[in-house]
């Protein structure tokens, strides 16, 4: 079963979303750190989790994750649960082999995005939708995935993904919290309005702590309720239950999928276990 088999489907999916070891590392602490995320994948495929691998997260330049997955994870993980990310801010001669790479070594499935503009390298396209279109015309047997930001205006962000160009079987959304239910439940709500049948998964950010100069950095890239985060771990609720709660409190909203973003490379799998024993 693929991914959006599984959203079409399951009643709840929640995923992982894994990143690779940056290119500045040194030869043996990448080795180690790409040992550890094989492990982890290879921990959360065997107990059917679907992965999403990111690719130059947050501006940094990182390895080229499809091409180890296809070196290292060899048959000791279904490619039908590895999603890797691919986004526009490389050269569209590069985008476009990654794609038939992706597609040629067994992956379903590619997440495609535009990437921040304001950090790293620039986009080889204006927006990830008009990369997506000449994927499709390559490759269109890969399902592609697109992205929405909840806490942007919801009339917008269900157009785009409306739209017959956007070339997306499924999409991931920005990260949100249960300190922002608003946001979710007006994009549900104008979902639901426009009969948007598009599936999607919520992104879920494990704050392992609410340190502020550490919330501080994150809020650059995402938005991150500091204080609401501050509050819930200064009484004593550990990252596993600040999770748990936002994975409840959305699904009380109407949120059926997610995927959890930051989750720890040593023991993943049995972080996301317990997680999900929460919720």
């Amino acid at each position: 079963m693929n991914l959006v088999e599984a959203l079409r489907t399951r009643e709840s999916v929640v995923a992982a979303e894994l990143r690779p070891p940056r290119a500045e590392l040194s030869a043996h602490a990448g080795l180690e750190a790409w040992i550890d995320t094989y492990h982890a994948v290879r921990s959360l495929v065997r107990h059917d989790v679907f992965v999403f691998v990111t690719d130059s997260a947050v501006g940094s330049q990182e390895e080229d994750n499809l091409r180890h997955l296809v070196t290292n994870l060899g048959d000791a993980a279904s490619r039908s649960h590895v999603v890797p990310f691919l986004t526009a801010k490389h050269t569209l001669e590069y985008c476009l082999g990654y794609a038939d790479r992706a597609w040629q070594h067994g992956f379903p499935a590619l997440v495609v995005l535009g990437g921040d503009k304001s950090v790293g390298p620039s986009r080889c396209v204006e927006h990830a939708w008009q990369l997506r279109a000449r994927i499709r015309e390559r490759q269109p047997g890969l399902l592609l995935g697109g992205w929405a930001n909840p806490h942007s205006d919801a009339a917008q962000q269900v157009e785009f993904l409306l739209d017959a160009h956007n070339h997306a079987e499924f999409y991931l959304t920005q990260i949100v919290s249960h300190h922002q239910l608003g946001a979710v439940e007006r994009f549900l709500a104008e979902a639901s309005r426009r009969s948007l049948d598009v599936p999607g998964l919520f992104g879920v950010f494990f704050y392992r702590s609410a340190n502020r100069r550490t919330l501080a950095a994150l809020g650059e890239f995402l938005p991150v309720p500091a204080d609401g985060l501050a509050q819930e771990f200064g009484d004593g609720d550990d990252a596993v239950t600040v999770c748990a709660r936002t994975i409840r409190r959305l699904r009380e909203a109407g949120a059926r999928h997610f995927y959890i973003s930051n989750l720890p490379l040593v023991r993943t799998q049995a972080t996301l276990q317990a997680i999900l024993f929460k919720t």
